[in-house]
């Protein structure tokens, strides 16, 4: 599988949501190789999308949203859960990330179900938080450089049509509801 260079990154963070999908989200760790097509997406801009981490400017927590793209940024929430995105945005912007909601399981399914503590497949990788605990991502992944064969990368995968992919509002925000930048694999 080909990693996805810096200048798939390097373009609209809308256009790089839709584009992640079918992609492989690959994990390296203790020795194992665990992966997922990426089936679910969202994009987050910056002084256009109030719903954005970045709408209120930079911060110690999404400064990884304003840096070089291509990267992982990892966030904690609710106290309790991690998410990961990858930073993407076109030149027009000074910050976006496109947030990795969902996954099929493909390679280390055992590795996933260890961390999740489940059999369930289809519950496996189907949320951020669940995904990211599946594939062990946390803080340590926070800035990892996707475009490298590394802890954590993105690599070609299934070619998705237009006509196969949904768009909705995104989930669980309560501002920026008009913008459909939720994506799908239908």
């Amino acid at each position: 599988m080909t990693i996805l260079t810096r200048s798939f990154y390097d373009r609209d963070t809308v256009d790089v949501a839709k584009d992640l999908l079918g992609k492989m989200l690959v994990r390296k760790i203790d020795g194992n190789i665990i992966s997922g097509v990426i089936a679910e997406t969202e994009a987050y801009r910056y002084k256009d999308d109030p719903a954005s981490h970045t709408y209120g400017g930079m911060t110690e927590r999404n400064q990884a949203m304003f840096g070089q793209v291509g990267r992982a940024y990892v966030y904690f929430t609710y106290g309790m859960h991690y998410c990961v995105n990858a930073v993407a945005r076109s030149p027009d912007y000074e910050a976006g990330a496109v947030l990795i909601r969902s996954l099929v399981p493909k390679k280390g399914i055992d590795f996933m179900s260890k961390q999740r503590k489940i059999h369930d497949i289809s519950n496996l990788t189907n949320g951020p938080a669940k995904l990211t605990q599946a594939l062990k991502i946390t803080k340590k992944e926070y800035g990892e450089d996707l475009t490298k064969r590394s802890s954590l990368y993105v690599t070609d995968g299934l070619e998705i049509k237009k006509s196969e992919i949904l768009s909705g509002p995104r989930i669980g925000i309560k501002k920026a509801n008009d913008k459909m930048w939720n994506f799908k694999i239908i």
